[in-house]
């Protein structure tokens, strides 16, 4: 959605400049009137579109200008079908290809504006507002990876990546197109399994996902992938919500162990960047094993292990 909306943005763009730098040529090909008024109204609607093109290529509320240029296009196809009845030949053919393309700009503005506004209803921002229900659970959290959306996007969809920066997950298997089990540890040295299914893709944008099944554990999440404003990197936003284990007591033991769930999602998307921008998890002298450091004492103090202790190793 968002690389639709940068789309329109640069279409914007070519159409402002081309009315404010060649009014004339405009007026000609589109076979209107060399009148006073056209010679107002083509560059005042150049400007229009030089307007849209700043709001859908710098702001993120991409749904919010799309609309703008919806507004716009039923005002260019009022004047051109009140145009259209006042010309005749050669130039009233002209007029008529004109108005068959603004036809279609529109019904592609009118998509991106409502597909946009739905996607931001939905937003991790939005989603960031949802409170903890029972023993439900919701978790926000984003990072920014000097990646391409597409290649953030494409190493995430490989579900069976996930474990490489998710500490608790053990193992993703596919099982289909869009159809997966996981495998992942729990406290106490238990481990969980259950099946899973894409319910929403959008390729290089969006994917969501949710358990299915009698799953021990109940779980959903979504991740957005969104170009970063220097245009080089990824801002990845992710929500996921959960059937906390144990209730209240659950999660209050997991938290004197050192594994609350928020500062677990930081901790993950802190690994994904680190996996796709370096190739590998840096890992501290203090904790070299990665995720079978879940074994030591989590409040262990952040020092150098001794000789003897990295011979030994977590399972010692």
């Amino acid at each position: 959605m968002q690389r639709r909306g940068r789309r329109l943005g640069w279409l914007s763009l070519g159409l402002g400049v081309a009315q404010l730098a060649a009014p004339h040529t405009v007026r000609r090909l589109s076979g209107v009137d060399d009148s006073a008024k056209s010679r107002v109204v083509v560059p005042a609607v150049g400007l229009r579109e030089l307007v849209h093109a700043a709001g859908l290529l710098a702001s993120r509320r991409k749904g919010v200008w799309a609309w703008t240029r919806v507004a716009g296009d039923a005002m260019d196809l009022t004047a051109l079908g009140v145009a259209l009845t006042h010309r005749g030949g050669d130039r009233r053919r002209r007029l008529a290809g004109v108005t068959g393309a603004i036809a279609g700009i529109t019904a592609l503005d009118l998509l991106t504006a409502v597909q946009a506004t739905r996607a931001e209803h939905t937003s991790p921002a939005r989603a960031a507002r949802a409170t903890r229900k029972g023993d439900s659970v919701e978790l926000t959290a984003a990072t920014t990876i000097r990646k391409p959306p597409p290649d953030v996007f494409a190493f995430w969809r490989d579900l069976e990546n996930l474990p490489t920066f998710m500490a608790h997950l053990e193992q993703v298997r596919t099982t289909g197109d869009r159809t997966s089990h996981w495998t992942a540890a729990a406290p106490f040295g238990q481990d969980v399994e259950w099946d899973a299914e894409i319910t929403e893709e959008t390729p290089g944008e969006r994917i969501a996902w949710r358990s299915t099944g009698k799953a021990t554990v109940p779980n959903a999440g979504t991740v957005w992938f969104t170009p970063a404003p220097d245009g080089e990197s990824t801002e990845v936003n992710v929500v996921l919500a959960y059937e906390l284990p144990g209730g209240a007591l659950g999660k209050a033991v997991a938290k004197f162990y050192g594994e609350e769930p928020h500062q677990q999602l930081d901790d993950d998307l802190r690994r994904l960047k680190q996996v796709l921008e370096t190739g590998e998890v840096v890992r501290s002298d203090g904790a070299p094993w990665g995720k079978r450091a879940r074994k030591e004492f989590p409040q262990r103090p952040a020092q150098p292990l001794s000789d003897a202790e990295l011979e030994k190793g977590p399972d010692a």
